[in-house]
């Protein structure tokens, strides 16, 4: 019974391919949240994958309704130890995105688990079966090696999250003392790099804008016409550069906050963001004086989305009646997202831009989170990981990306733990989704560190 021994379980688990095989099982659920007819697939990862697992490691499970969103309901599940021990919570989604199967590379299907070289492919393996799975495997390998874990465990999963998570917060609230907790430790999203083991606190929030110009009924006759009727193209996209100027700095202040704090500034200047695995970066694009760091964790960013005009596919020699953009918004715990709209709004009317109309979608909203680096929480991670692996992890306040982290941090009131099992290559949204072996490894190492620590050391102080 060692630290040393719940960590050679895990990786004992990895090397014998029976890790490979327990993910090979859930992938091959076609749990595609946004298709309606995949539902009984999304439901049958809860309760024909899940909850027999998880019964079997001595878990009491609960279907929970989804007051929202009937089709996607909800697991939670309850292992109680001992009343004075501590409680964590972990999380984790088993849909996926669409598979677009017919853009895979040839010999490879979104729903068969299958290796290439150090690259695992198949949808959901990195976002997120792959990463809630690793923690899962984790708290067994504790288990066997001392047969208790020290510490109350609670489980939720849910099936809607690629969906923005529909009926996660009234869950939350509805069953607030299943769910009580002291913390959430849980995965999602990439590592900074795909060689440096990463922490985060939450996640930006996100937001979206449809922005529309609506003149008149019907194209008319551009030589005709020409110079005689506005072109909703033309004060749309005039607009949008009002926004956000041609190096993608945004020009409306109440959008930005004021200062990065302190003790995030601190962290975020140990990193180095090098876009490795991804695009080479555009160095002099976004916010003038900050680092990349400090560009994708510590700021907003105003991007456009998408933007039709007339008839994209076959233009005609007419001036549009009509033009319409997606504008997506990511934004720190600095800012309140109810002052969005409306800021927009007056800094368009002030530029004579009273025609474009503004509306707000909370379809995929979701409100930003930050652990503070300077907590105990987060000093306790560090310390565990470094034990672990011999070196520090990188320490994030937030995410760059967007989970529905609120759900934790302000209806349930824990603070949050996030290691993420992935990288920023892995194509998640994407055709030929993967995950790589060493990080999947190594996060069955740092796991289950941090599970035989929690049980060992209970709360930090």
């Amino acid at each position: 019974m060692s630290r040393d021994a719940a960590i050679k379980n895990a990786e004992k688990l990895f090397d014998s391919g029976a890790f490979f095989d327990l993910l090979a099982r859930r992938v091959a659920y076609q749990s595609e949240s946004q298709e309606e007819a995949q539902s009984a697939q999304s439901q049958a990862y809860l309760t024909k994958e899940m909850v027999p697992y998880l019964e079997s490691w001595g878990f009491t499970c609960h279907i929970l309704e989804n007051p929202e969103m009937e089709r996607l309901p909800m697991l939670a599940a309850v292992r109680h130890e001992g009343d004075a021990l501590p409680t964590v919570l972990t999380y984790g989604h088993g849909d996926t995105v669409r598979a677009m199967t017919e853009r895979w590379r040839q010999g490879f299907t979104p729903w068969e688990l299958k290796k290439d070289g150090e690259r695992w492919y198949g949808r959901g393996s990195a976002d997120n079966k792959g990463q809630h799975t690793i923690n899962l495997c984790a708290l067994e390998a504790v288990l066997k090696a001392k047969g208790s874990l020290g510490f109350n465990t609670k489980v939720l999963i849910e099936i809607g999250e690629e969906m923005g998570s529909p009926g996660l917060h009234a869950i939350c609230a509805r069953h607030k003392e299943m769910l009580s907790a002291d913390v959430l430790i849980g995965s999602d999203g990439p590592r900074i790099e795909p060689n440096k083991p990463t922490i985060f606190g939450g996640s930006r929030g996100v937001i979206n804008f449809d922005l529309k110009v609506d003149l008149r009924d019907g194209g008319h006759h551009s030589g005709n016409w020409g110079g005689l009727l506005a072109n909703p193209g033309v004060i749309l996209a005039n607009a949008i550069a009002s926004l956000i100027d041609q190096n993608g700095v945004i020009q409306v202040a109440d959008l930005k906050p004021r200062e990065i704090p302190p003790s995030v500034r601190e962290v975020l200047a140990r990193l180095e963001v090098t876009g490795e695995g991804g695009p080479a970066l555009d160095l002099d694009w976004g916010e003038p004086g900050l680092t990349p760091a400090e560009k994708v964790y510590g700021f907003s960013t105003l991007e456009v989305l998408a933007f039709t005009c007339g008839n994209p596919t076959a233009p005609a020699h007419a001036i549009p009646d009509k033009a319409w953009a997606r504008i997506h918004m990511r934004f720190t715990r600095d800012l309140d997202s109810s002052t969005f709209q409306q800021a927009i709004r007056k800094h368009l009317d002030d530029r004579g831009f009273g025609k474009v109309e503004i509306q707000t979608l909370a379809e995929g909203a979701m409100q930003a989170t930050r652990l503070d680096p300077d907590s105990p929480w987060s000093k306790w991670a560090v310390t565990s990981i470094t034990r672990s692996l011999g070196q520090p992890p990188a320490v994030l306040p937030n995410l760059g990306g967007s989970l529905p982290n609120d759900a934790f941090t302000d209806i349930l009131g824990i603070p949050t733990v996030w290691v993420p099992h992935s990288y920023g290559g892995c194509s998640q949204h994407a055709p030929d989704e993967h995950v790589l072996e060493p990080i999947m490894r190594q996060g069955l190492q740092i796991m289950a560190g941090l599970f035989w620590d929690l049980g060992e050391q209970g709360l930090p102080a």
